[in-house]
């Protein structure tokens, strides 16, 4: 009696951690879709702005700034729109580069790096979904990683080296759609419970993806 008691407490819980982390996901990338698209909207009408490039200084404060107030208010509606905000900073940002490769008639390069980019996302994301697999135990040597490749990434930038700025994208190309892996692993196993913060991890990986095959792309192509 107390075994088949058990096995329903077991089984009712185990059904209760299903339907919350579908409920994450289901909530993650319908947030993720939005603010794609709002960031894809800001960086066109950046564009059509002419905004300059905004010192990348100023970017990393804002980005830093951000960042902290979602996670601060993860589960307010405060953290939401701060998201936005982020996402569309971001698509600001990028909207100098952008309009770069479209004067110089290189806008196949863009196309290239966004068709790239929802390859690797999508795929990735499919394959942890599909298969189940824990990722999560990358997240030590995915942080090293980073950190690596920023500081060789500063090194390239001040010094002007610009192989070495490749190699810093093809590392960060790796880095971030390992973290693709790991962020998806992270909900799908219940280690990632706030939809705010999962899209905001997934965004980044997104961004940081599409700005490195954006990078070797416009290189290997000659742009």
């Amino acid at each position: 009696m107390m075994n088949t008691m058990n096995n329903q407490t077991v089984q009712t819980a185990s059904g209760d951690s299903i339907i919350a982390r579908n409920k994450v996901l289901r909530q993650t990338y319908i947030l993720l879709g939005a603010n794609v698209l709002f960031s894809a909207v800001c960086a066109f009408v950046g564009m059509q702005m002419g905004i300059g490039q905004i010192p990348w200084f100023v970017a990393m404060i804002a980005l830093i700034g951000l960042s902290m107030g979602i996670s601060a208010n993860r589960n307010s509606g405060l953290g939401i729109v701060l998201l936005f905000a982020l996402t569309g900073f971001l698509g600001v940002y990028t909207s100098n580069i952008l309009s770069m490769f479209f004067s110089m008639g290189a806008g196949s390069v863009v196309v290239k790096a966004l068709v790239g980019t929802g390859i690797i996302f999508f795929g990735l994301s499919a394959y942890v979904l599909t298969t189940g697999k824990n990722f999560t135990f990358l997240g030590g040597f995915l942080f090293v990683g980073v950190m690596v490749a920023l500081l060789a990434g500063i090194g390239a930038m001040v010094f002007g080296m610009t192989a070495l700025s490749l190699v810093v994208s093809g590392a960060f190309l790796l880095i971030f759609s390992g973290y693709v892996l790991y962020d998806t692993s992270n909900i799908v196993h219940g280690h990632e419970t706030n939809y705010i913060v999962a899209t905001l991890n997934l965004f980044m990986n997104i961004f940081n993806i599409f700005l490195s095959l954006l990078n070797l792309i416009g290189a290997f192509s000659g742009d």
